[in-house]
């Protein structure tokens, strides 16, 4: 039974008290005030001196091949051969990241010179507002590597200071002026008024010169490009920047150098494929007139004017097998052009897509013109030892390779097919053997002239839809919306940095208090004593004392102090009620460690009970630290208790000091000067001797003694006590520590304790109404009553 009422002791001392921890907070409410004001002030500042940053978008559609290539409405649909395979649109988004793509709109934007006007705090950019420009001279390629740091600053309407922090130069200058710097070239003219222009009154102009690749590669990180629409054939730009202005001209020129790169691209195609075809037409003309004039020949050594009357049955039978024959020396002709074409090309060029059905020639056309393309864009922007290129140059030579392979075998079986026909038309032959000669050899070079003649209307029909689609190329995409800005900014968010200060503010001194507390482990107040209490009976507290306050209590003393030691002495009084009459009552008042006031404890409380008129002696049996002396009118040369324990001649008369000045009458035993061996003093039998006698003489003996916890001299006569006050001072005795006096009583070491509270500084605890601190000590006789509004002001102000 005796162990579930501990449980339940234990429970109840681990149970958390919600109110009295907002207590501990509201008690530093000005810290926390402060902090939320100091929180919310930074915030402020943040917001008005950061340059914000807005959201440029724009948007493209993508034109689909089928939709823009002009060749659709050719006759023969050439478009076919003319068009660019679609590379997909996530390649459409890799060439608007593109490193040469990017770096050519930043130097034709000159957005590598930035300008910016110093202000009081901040520095802002001037894109388009700048009094000044920069112009090179130089080389554009020496300029695009350039990088400097300039600040102009208007002297005159005319002349102007250039200091470069880095070279340590600063000299005057004229506006147009050629100025050299380390082999780069240029000069600073007003913004509007050119050279015979004037500069204006202004602020300092601070010029900021960035390499074009390293801008670049800022944009190609910022940029963000995703995909819309219900075929994901519409491309969102966006670009986060501090100018909105730079963020618009970026994006459209952007859209701008994309289509015209992509339209570049189709005409190269179409300008190659032209060329080829009017090379080819120029041999077939010759080869065409070659023809014609064998034919004259023949009939003219003949003497033969018609013979298609005579071979018409014999053209009937053998017309199918002819249109075969046609057919495929057709696609040998082409064959054999477009080997010669690519065994005579001195660096890789685009190949002509005429169209060749046969082994799938025409798809490796296609896909090496594609490579050849994507390695020309990046030759743009690198050398032939950039990774990619060497990549894509291998996979044109393996390309090419295939392409020798594949003609050869098309060759094959197209030679295969014309020996198959050849013999199909030597078994007719066989059966119109009386079919004149002169008829064979006529149809033999009347097929070489048609062959002639079907391909050079074919390559004529080729070279006007080429020229249609040099013409008629259209836009690699639409811009759907030019680029504009939105009005809020991206960053920072203003109400969201607000609010965010404001709470940091608010939260950092919480958490410091709270850090504080958690690490705090003193005893404040009666509250933080709870576990002690419920075992050893308490009986008042002792309030700080100021400064300014005496630490003695006199007669007729209404101060807090005083007050406050009145209550301890009634509520001494119930403990000692229902003891003996016969003798005075001996009240031991210790601590547990040095330091906890137990000594002013035991002047304050003798002076107390003397003041009622009973016989008080005071003893100061801590004779290891003695403290009594600084309240008493005595010198440290006067018999005390060390000379009473050790010499037997001494008696109890010689080493009480009787006060008779005062106006509160009590008497002291000093401790005397300090023995070499205080505990075997304290144990020999003159203690119990003196206390004895003085509990016939006195109706009370208080005794102070010493530390319990560090010395073992309290605990040796500790018997002798009725009554042991043990002192718990605030701010300084460890909440471990309150376990020690539990021990000690629950051993029986300490005969009837109680607790003292000493050192109580009221003016925390404000909002303590729990505990009554908000009450004090200045309810009495003749205290003027406050009105709310002053006792509201007193606890906003810390007043006590």
């Amino acid at each position: 039974m005796e162990e579930l009422n501990d449980f339940n002791e234990e429970k109840e001392e681990s149970s958390f008290d919600l109110k009295a921890e907002i207590y501990k907070y509201l008690a530093y409410w000005k810290w926390i005030l402060l902090g939320f004001l100091i929180g919310g002030l930074l915030a402020y500042l943040y917001n008005r001196y950061t340059i914000p940053k807005y959201n440029t978008s724009a948007s493209m559609i993508i034109v689909d091949d089928q939709e823009k290539n002009a060749m659709n409405a050719t006759p023969s649909g050439g478009g076919a051969i003319f068009s660019l395979s679609d590379d997909g649109i996530q390649n459409h988004i890799e060439k608007l990241k593109s490193k040469q793509l990017v770096e050519s709109v930043v130097a034709e934007l000159d957005h590598n010179i930035l300008y910016y006007i110093e202000g009081n705090i901040i520095t802002v950019e001037a894109y388009k507002s700048s009094p000044i420009v920069m112009q090179f001279i130089s080389e554009d390629s020496l300029v695009d590597q350039v990088t400097g740091n300039l600040l102009v600053t208007p002297t005159s309407e005319t002349s102007f200071r250039l200091e470069v922090e880095d070279m340590d130069y600063n000299k005057i200058h004229e506006i147009g002026e050629i100025i050299e710097l380390q082999g780069l070239k240029f000069t600073i003219l007003p913004r509007k008024g050119g050279e015979s222009g004037t500069l204006e009154k202004t602020k300092a102009v601070n010029i900021r010169l960035y390499p074009v690749t390293t801008v670049a590669n800022h944009y190609i990180n910022q940029l963000q490009i995703t995909q819309k629409g219900q075929a994901k054939d519409i491309l969102s730009l966006s670009i986060v920047q501090e100018s909105s202005e730079r963020s618009e001209d970026f994006l459209n020129k952007l859209m701008e150098r994309f289509n015209e790169e992509g339209v570049k691209d189709k005409q190269e195609v179409a300008e190659n494929t032209t060329k080829f075809i009017q090379d080819r037409l120029e041999m077939i003309t010759t080869e065409l007139d070659s023809v014609e004039v064998g034919i004259a020949e023949f009939k003219r050594e003949n003497r033969l004017m018609d013979i298609s009357s005579g071979a018409s049955e014999f053209q009937s039978k053998f017309s199918e097998a002819e249109q075969e024959i046609f057919a495929l020396e057709t696609e040998l002709s082409l064959l054999e052009s477009i080997e010669e074409v690519l065994r005579n090309q001195g660096n890789y060029e685009l190949l002509p897509e005429v169209g060749i059905s046969k082994g799938g020639v025409s798809g490796l056309i296609t896909s090496y013109n594609t490579l050849v393309m994507e390695r020309n864009m990046y030759l743009k922007g690198g050398t032939e030892k950039n990774p990619l290129v060497e990549t894509l140059t291998e996979q044109l030579d393996s390309l090419r390779e295939n392409l020798y392979e594949n003609i050869e075998s098309t060759r094959r079986s197209l030679n295969v097919q014309l020996r198959e026909l050849s013999q199909r038309e030597n078994v007719a032959q066989g059966q119109f053997s009386n079919f004149p000669g002169l008829e064979k050899g006529m149809r033999s070079i009347e097929r070489q002239q048609q062959i002639k003649e079907q391909l050079y209307l074919f390559l004529l029909q080729r070279r006007e839809e080429a020229a249609i689609s040099f013409a008629a190329t259209a836009s690699v995409a639409r811009v759907i919306d030019d680029a504009f800005t939105n009005n809020w900014p991206v960053e920072p968010k203003p109400w969201l940095i607000l609010i965010g200060g404001f709470v940091i503010g608010l939260i950092i001194p919480i958490l410091i208090i709270f850090l504080k507390n958690m690490l705090d482990t003193k005893v404040h107040h009666k509250g933080e004593l709870q576990s002690l209490i419920k075992h050893i009976p308490f009986i008042g507290e002792v309030p700080r004392i100021a400064n300014e306050q005496s630490e003695q209590i006199e007669l007729n003393d209404r101060s807090p102090l005083a007050e406050s030691f009145r209550i301890l002495r009634t509520n001494l009084a119930y403990l000692i009620q229902n003891k003996d009459k016969d003798r005075g009552e001996i009240i031991f008042i210790t601590s547990t460690i040095k330091g906890e006031g137990k000594t002013f404890v035991s002047y304050n409380m003798a002076r107390t009970l003397g003041s009622t008129g009973k016989k008080v002696l005071l003893i100061g049996a801590d004779i290891r630290n003695p403290k009594l002396h600084r309240y008493a009118d005595v010198t440290m040369g006067e018999k005390g208790l060390s000379d009473y324990l050790y010499d037997f001649e001494v008696s109890e008369e010689q080493i009480i000091s009787r006060d008779q000045s005062g106006s509160i009458k009590m008497d002291m035993v000093l401790s005397g000067p300090i023995p070499p061996n205080p505990a075997e003093l304290l144990m020999n039998d003159r203690m119990e001797q003196l206390v004895k006698y003085a509990s016939k003489m006195y109706d009370y003996v208080l005794v102070d003694t010493a530390p319990t916890m560090i010395v073992t001299d309290t605990l040796l006569i500790s018997p002798l006590a009725d009554t042991t006050l043990y002192v718990v001072r605030a701010d300084l005795t460890d909440k471990k520590m309150l376990d020690f006096p539990k021990e000690l009583k629950q051993q029986g070491k300490i005969k009837s304790p109680a607790i003292i509270l000493n050192d109580v500084d009221y003016s925390k605890f404000s909002y303590g109404a729990k505990y009554g601190y908000s009450y004090g000590y200045g309810y009495g006789y003749g205290v003027d009553k406050e009105s709310r509004w002053q006792r509201i002001k007193n606890r906003m102000f810390g007043k006590k």
